[in-house]
C-alpha cells in the first residue's frame, strides 16, 4: 500500500489482455478513425491480401481467425490511418520554437503531414514545396558535400524490403556505407553476437515449434506491452502445460496472467491464465550472471550422474560444437558467491531451473532488450546459445533461440542491404547487377554517427522513417548536434521532435502508410516485410491516401537519387513503376531470395534460409561455437554507497518513442509518465516515501553526472536494487558512450544510478 495517495497511481488487478484490451481498443478507434472504417482495416491486418501492422515483428499464425491484431497493434494502426491531418496550414499558424514546447504525444496527434515541407528559418515555420523542387534542392545539397561519408542515411525498421533495398542502393552509389539503423539501438548485439556462436544473426524457431517445446525460457523481455501477439502464442504453451520459466527485474502482468480477447469461455467468466510457472526477479545486468549459474548446475549434474549421463548432449557437442573445454573450465573457475550476488538469485533457485532444463526434451528460449541494451548484451545472447547448445536444443521440433524483435521490419531491412559493414559478396553482387562498385570502408552504426554529427565530422542526416533525437541515448548532447547539421531530410508519416531540430536546410518529406493504396505506373503496388521468424510476407494497404501529395517510401528515395546522381546506373523510375522488378533485382544481389515475386504471392509468403535449423553452422570452423563470458560483473564497480542499477522500460500506451497516450494500466500508472518505479525496501532504506518527488542521478563518478528531475517515485515489485523509468524520457541518463562496444549498442537497460528526495 501506498505511503500517500499519489494523483495517477492505483493498483490494476485485472490479468493482462481481457476486457481491459478490449476497451482500450475501442477507445483507439474512437479517438482516431470512423468506425466503421476502422472495422474494415482493422480485419485486413495481418492477413493474406491485406497491410502486415506497422507495429511488432510478431508472426501470423495461419490467417484463419477473425482478426490478428492485438490492443497496441490496433492502436499502431488506428494512429496512423486517422483521420486527422497535418496540412500546410498548420505550421502556418504554429512556429518550429512553439511546437518545441508540446508534448510528444500532441505532436504526433495532431495527424497525417499532407504535403512536401522545407523550413524557412526567417519565418521560423515549415512551408510547402513542390516534389520536383524538393528533390532538387536535396540533391544539389548532397552533391555539394566535400566527402561522401559526411552523410548519414539512418533507416526505420518501419520501411519495407523494397524501400530499404533502394535506400541502401542509393546511399552505396552515392558513395558511402554510413548506415545508423533502428536495431542498433535494440537487437544489434543479436545480429552480431549470434553470427560468431552459430553462424546467422536471426532467431532459429517458428510459431510450429511453440506448439512442440517442452520449456520457454523467456529472459529479458514484457510480451504484453512490446510484442503483444505472443501472448496468444504463450497463452497457448502455458493451457497445455509446458513450463515457462522468466526471467526478468519487474513483476509484468503479461508473463503472470493473461485473459486472451479470443478466448470466449476466458472472456464469459472472467478468468485468465497463469503464464510464468516460476517468475525469477533477476538483478539488472545479472542475466549472463544466471545464464552461467544454470549452465554450471548442468554441468554438476551430469558428473554426478556418470558416463552415461544424458544431461547434456555429449553425442551432438562432439558432433556439432567447438569449445567446450574452455566453457566448462570457466564455469568451474566461477564460484557460486559471484553468481548469486550479481544475479541476485539463490543457487537453489538456479539450480531448479538447471534440473527444469534437463529433463525438456525441447527448449526455446526467448529474449528481448532487456538482455541486449547493456554494455555487454553481445555476450549476454551468447550466453544464451551456450545454454541451447549443451543440450542440442538447435535443428529439432520445439527448441531453438527467438529474440523479440520490434518493429514489424527491422530484421528485413538487416537482410536486405542495411548494413554499416557490407561483404565482399554484397559489393560484388551490387556491382555483378548494377554495373558499380560500392565502397567497402565500413560506416557508421547510430551512436557512431551521432558522434560524427557532434564532432561536426558529420554535414547530412537523412531519416528513413523514425524520430532518432528522441531514440538515441544523450540528448544534451545530441540535440544540439542536430541543429547543427547543413541539411535533414525525414522521410515521416507524422510530425515528431526529430523534425523540430531544423539544421540550415530541413526537409519534410510525408509518405505512405501501410494501410494506404500504394500506385505507380503498372498499378497498385504490394511490398513485403520479414517478421521475427524470417518469414517473408507481402503486405498491401487498401485505404485512400491521407492526402493525394503523398508518394510511397520507395518512390521518395528513387526522387532523392535520381535527382542526386546525374550519372546514375540505376534505373530509379524503371524501378518504381513496378514494385517486382525492385524484387527481382533483390533476388539478383541476394539468392535466398530466388523466385521473390512468385513466393510472396503464396499466402504467407516465404522462409528464408535458416542453417542452424538443418544443424549447419555458416562459422569458420563449420561447427557451432561455444563462447566465454570471463568473470560476472556486467559494468565496472562504481565508488560510493547508495548505488542502484537504472532500466529504462516502454509504458503500455507507447510503442518505441511514439507515445499513444498517458497510461501504463497493467503498471498501475493512468495520466502521467514522470514516475520511478523502485523497490518498496530500497525506498525505505534511502528515506523515501513512496509519492515523493525525487532525483535520479547517474553514478559513473565526480563530474559525469547527468540527472532526471522531479520525477515521483512509486513502490513497484521490482528486484532489489533495481529502478526503472520510461524511455524516451530516462535517456538524460545514459551516456552516449556507455555502450556494448561489439554492437553499439546503448546501454538502455543498466545504467548505475543514486535516487535522492528533493523538495
Amino acid at each position: 500500500m501506498a505511503d500517500q495517495d499519489i494523483p495517477g497511481i492505483r493498483t490494476y488487478d485485472k490479468p493482462a489482455g481481457g476486457w481491459g484490451a478490449l476497451r482500450a481498443t475501442a477507445r483507439a478507434v474512437r479517438d482516431q478513425m470512423d468506425a466503421a472504417d476502422a472495422t474494415v482495416t482493422l480485419l485486413r491486418t495481418n492477413k493474406p491480401e491485406g497491410f502486415d501492422c506497422p507495429g511488432c515483428a510478431w508472426p501470423d499464425k495461419k490467417h484463419t481467425s477473425t482478426f490478428q491484431f492485438c490492443e497496441n497493434g490496433a492502436k499502431a494502426v488506428t494512429w496512423e490511418a486517422t483521420h486527422k491531418r497535418v496540412p500546410p496550414t498548420f505550421f502556418a499558424a504554429n512556429t518550429v520554437s512553439s511546437l518545441w514546447h508540446w508534448s510528444d504525444y500532441e505532436l504526433e496527434d495532431e495527424g497525417r503531414l499532407t504535403h512536401p515541407m522545407v523550413y524557412n528559418a526567417d519565418k521560423d515555420i515549415y512551408e510547402a514545396i513542390g516534389w520536383d523542387e524538393a528533390f532538387a534542392r536535396i540533391g544539389e545539397i548532397l552533391r555539394g558535400m566535400d566527402d561522401p561519408d559526411t552523410v548519414e542515411f539512418y533507416t526505420s525498421g518501419r520501411a519495407s524490403n523494397e524501400a530499404a533495398f533502394l535506400y541502401q542502393l542509393f546511399a552505396r552509389e552515392f558513395g558511402t556505407n554510413n548506415f545508423p539503423d533502428c536495431s542498433n539501438m535494440c537487437h544489434e548485439a543479436t545480429s552480431v553476437g549470434l553470427p560468431s556462436a552459430i553462424g546467422i544473426g536471426k532467431g532459429t524457431v517458428s510459431l510450429d515449434d511453440f506448439d512442440h517445446c517442452e520449456l520457454i525460457i523467456a529472459m529479458g523481455h514484457n510480451p504484453g506491452t512490446n510484442h503483444p501477439r505472443m501472448m496468444g502464442t504463450l497463452h497457448e504453451v502455458a493451457r497445455r502445460g509446458a513450463p515457462i520459466i522468466v526471467f526478468n527485474p519487474l513483476k509484468e502482468r503479461a508473463l503472470e496472467r493473461f485473459a486472451d480477447p479470443q478466448d470466449p469461455l476466458e472472456m464469459a467468466t472472467l478468468g485468465s491464465t497463469p503464464i510464468a510457472s516460476t517468475y525469477l526477479q533477476v538483478k539488472i545486468g545479472g542475466d549472463a550472471a544466471a545464464l552461467k549459474g544454470i549452465m554450471k548446475a548442468l554441468l554438476e549434474m551430469d558428473a554426478a550422474a556418470g558416463p552415461d549421463s544424458s544431461v547434456l548432449d555429449h553425442a551432438f557437442i562432439r558432433e556439432h560444437t567447438q569449445g567446450f573445454d574452455a566453457l566448462a573450465d570457466d564455469l568451474r573457475a566461477t564460484t557460486w558467491q559471484e553468481i548469486e550476488a550479481t544475479a541476485g538469485l539463490a543457487e537453489s533457485d538456479l539450480r531448479a531451473v538447471a534440473v527444469a532444463y534437463a529433463k525438456s526434451n525441447a527448449t526455446i528460449i526467448t529474449y528481448g532488450m532487456g538482455m541486449t541494451q547493456h554494455r555487454t548484451g553481445t555476450q549476454n545472447v551468447q550466453q544464451v546459445a551456450n545454454l541451447l547448445l549443451l543440450r542440442g536444443n538447435f535443428g529439432k521440433p520445439g527448441a531453438g533461440i527467438c529474440p523479440l524483435r520490434g518493429h514489424s521490419n527491422v530484421q528485413g531491412d538487416r537482410t536486405v542491404g542495411i548494413t554499416e559493414k557490407p561483404t565482399a559478396v554484397l559489393l560484388d553482387r551490387i556491382e555483378q547487377t548494377f554495373g558499380f562498385r560500392p565502397p567497402a570502408t565500413h560506416g557508421h552504426d547510430a551512436v557512431a554517427a551521432m558522434q560524427a554529427i557532434i564532432d561536426g565530422r558529420s554535414k547530412a542526416l537523412l531519416c528513413l522513417g523514425g524520430n532518432l533525437a528522441m531514440a538515441l541515448p544523450d540528448p544534451e548532447a545530441c540535440l544540439p548536434a542536430m541543429r547543427r547539421l547543413e541539411l535533414q531530410v525525414h522521410v515521416a508519416t507524422k510530425l515528431n521532435r526529430s523534425h523540430l531540430l531544423t539544421g540550415k536546410h530541413t526537409f519534410l518529406l510525408p509518405c505512405l502508410g501501410r494501410t494506404e493504396r500504394d500506385m505507380q505506373a503498372a498499378g497498385p503496388q504490394s511490398v513485403t516485410v520479414e517478421d521475427s521468424m524470417s518469414m517473408v510476407h507481402a503486405s498491401r494497404g487498401k485505404l485512400a491516401p491521407a492526402s493525394e501529395a503523398l508518394r510511397s517510401e520507395p518512390a521518395i528515395v528513387a526522387g532523392l537519387a535520381k535527382a542526386t546522381l546525374p550519372q546514375t546506373r540505376v534505373p530509379w523510375m524503371e524501378l518504381i513503376a513496378d514494385y517486382d522488378r525492385i524484387r527481382d533485382a533483390i533476388a539478383s544481389v541476394f539468392p535466398d531470395f530466388g523466385n521473390y515475386n512468385e513466393r510472396i504471392r503464396v499466402p504467407g509468403g516465404f522462409r528464408l534460409p535458416l542453417p542452424p535449423t538443418e544443424r549447419v553452422w555458416k562459422t569458420p570452423s563449420g561447427k557451432a561455437q561455444f563462447l566465454l563470458f570471463h568473470g560476472v560483473e556486467e559494468d565496472p564497480v562504481v565508488d560510493g554507497a547508495g548505488v542502484l542499477k537504472l532500466t529504462t522500460v516502454r509504458s503500455h500506451d507507447q510503442y518505441n518513442t511514439t507515445i499513444y497516450g498517458y497510461d501504463d494500466r497493467y503498471r498501475g500508472v493512468f495520466g502521467r509518465r514522470d514516475v520511478v518505479f523502485m523497490n518498496k525496501d530500497d525506498l525505505a532504506e534511502l528515506g523515501i516515501r513512496e509519492g515523493d518527488a525525487v532525483r535520479v542521478e547517474t553514478a559513473f563518478g565526480k563530474g559525469s553526472e547527468r540527472r532526471l528531475e522531479k520525477v515521483i517515485a512509486v513502490a513497484y515489485d521490482i528486484a532489489r536494487g533495481a529502478v526503472a523509468t520510461y524511455y524516451p524520457e530516462g535517456n538524460c541518463l545514459v551516456p552516449l558512450d556507455y555502450h556494448d562496444k561489439v554492437s553499439g549498442t546503448p546501454s538502455y537497460k543498466s545504467v548505475p544510478v543514486r535516487v535522492m528526495r528533493v523538495a
